[in-house]
């Protein structure tokens, strides 16, 4: 039968991994856990940037600030193609 953690109990069994000197696969031996899920978890834990953005529906934005120069005096004047894929492609251009 299997048995659902919370990522609280999985930190913590990551965290007595590494605290117990075993290697991965010997540690989820011993007490009986999935290494392919356990390796998932470790990861998903140490990696910041999935935490919490799983299902996220939040837009994110970049700022293309940068792409405009630092040059002012030549006057606006900026053109940028985004590729969508097979084909697709949206264009901005301003004119001065």
């Amino acid at each position: 039968m299997r048995k659902h953690r919370t990522p609280e109990q999985w930190q913590a069994l990551v965290d007595q991994q590494r605290d117990s000197g075993l290697s991965a696969s010997k540690f989820c031996k011993q007490e009986n856990i999935g290494y392919a899920s356990f390796c998932n978890w470790r990861k998903r834990l140490s990696d910041p940037s999935t935490n919490d953005s799983a299902g996220s529906s939040e837009a994110g934005f970049l700022d293309l600030s940068s792409l405009m120069g630092s040059s002012h005096s030549s006057g606006p004047g900026w053109h940028i193609v985004l590729s969508l894929g097979n084909g697709v492609e949206l264009r901005l251009s301003q004119n001065g």
